[in-house]
This record gives C-alpha cells, structure tokens and sequence, in this order.
C-alpha cells in the first residue's frame, strides 16, 4: 500500500472520529440535499470525502484524484441546492450526478 494512501486514510479517519465525538453518529442514508447543503449534519467537504470514498470504493478504485473529488463536489453542491432536490437524500441524489454524468 503506498504511503499516500495510509496518510490520506488516517487524515480522514482523524477528522471523522473528531466529528462523531462532537455530533454522535450519522446515518447518511437518511442525510437530506437541504441538510447536506446548509451543513445541518457536519462539514460539507467531509461528507463529500466519505461519499467519494464509499462510490470510489463500491468501484475498487483506489487512487484520490483532488481535482476530481472538487469538480464533482461542486456538481453535486448545485444539484442539491436546486429546490427540486432539497428533500432527496443525498445517496439518492449522488446516484443522479452520478447517471447524468455518464
């Protein structure tokens, strides 16, 4: 396993454990677009990593691409924050950028 990885895994753990002692736990299968967006549940940019995370790793993929996890951050950012969109969990909508980005 390359160093970056094991570094980059332990930041996130870091912060996620940080997180879950200040806010208790978080089911993310029940995580609005409204709450996502307006950061009711936690750091916008912390859910958008452990949500790159959980897609990158359902595809075996192993390698962060920064720039990449920005550009879709910012895709699904403006997704939710469309009115249409606020009710939708964000597992859902994540699928929907997925599928349109396609």
């Amino acid at each position: 396993m390359r160093t970056d990885h094991v570094v980059s895994g332990f930041i996130l753990t870091l912060l996620l454990a940080s997180f879950a002692q200040a806010q208790g736990s978080i089911d993310v299968s029940k995580v609005t677009c409204d709450q996502f967006v307006h950061a009711k549940v936690g750091p916008r940019r912390m859910l958008g990593a452990w949500l790159s995370g959980f897609y990158n790793g359902k595809r075996n993929n192993q390698i962060i691409d920064t720039q990449s996890l920005e550009a879709n951050l910012i895709k699904f950012q403006n997704f939710c924050y469309q009115e249409k969109n606020s009710k939708l969990p964000i597992m859902q909508a994540i699928e929907q950028v997925i599928q349109t980005s396609k």
